[in-house]
């Protein structure tokens, strides 16, 4: 018999906040350099499977950041490892994801009456607080920063920690890295095509 859900981890980035691309992409746009968004989004969701390919295999040479402006660069015929180093540090900053959805926060209370709501983000420690300034930090039970933690999704660590601090079974926790733009987009079987990534961090804390 099918065991009833009982918590939901959000990731941050592209799910909760989106980033304010005028000061991420700043360096790109000094130089009249203007990505679309639909190449960036695609881009991300290819780095975002090799890069998980990467980790399941040992310790990554580079992180994502660094992998996804690598092919971004490639793809707009331009060089610079100072250039792409600029980019990876201004998307590591938490202050520069402050972007948020209307309805965002009426959705987590919604889902906060019939379960637990914790954040699993790959950060740099000072996520809690971009939460907080944007007003839904107080609809997590629990905030878990992989800059303070020491380990990164989709590591299973990071997910067991959460599933024992609540006594209960991996199995009856799901990770949501798409759910709010979804729901608000109306667009929620694309949303969960396009990131196929969740279900192998979902086998992962079940193993």
């Amino acid at each position: 018999m099918p065991q009833k859900l009982k918590a939901i981890f959000f990731d941050v980035g592209n799910t909760l906040l989106f980033p304010n691309r005028a000061k991420i992409l700043a360096p790109l746009y000094e130089r009249e350099i203007s990505p679309p968004p639909r190449l960036l989004r695609a881009l991300e969701c290819r780095t975002k499977i090799e890069f998980d390919a990467i980790v399941e295999r040992g310790p990554a040479d580079h992180g994502f950041w660094f992998l996804f402006y690598s092919h971004l660069m490639d793809e707009l015929g331009i060089e610079g490892d100072g250039l792409r180093d600029l980019l990876v540090e201004n998307t590591r900053i938490s202050a520069n994801w402050c972007d948020i959805r209307p309805g965002t926060k009426d959705i987590l209370q919604r889902l906060g009456k019939q379960y637990r709501l914790g954040v699993i983000s790959n950060a740099d420690g000072q996520i809690a607080s971009v939460l907080k300034h944007c007003g839904i930090a107080d609809c997590f039970q629990t905030i878990t920063d992989s800059g303070l933690f020491g380990c990164e999704k989709p590591r299973a660590e990071i997910f067991r920690l959460h599933c024992a601090k609540w006594m209960f079974a991996p199995r009856r926790a799901s990770m949501s890295v798409t759910f709010i733009p979804s729901i608000i987009s109306g667009r929620p079987a694309r949303a969960c095509r396009q990131y196929c990534s969740m279900w192998r961090v979902r086998t992962a804390i079940m193993g």
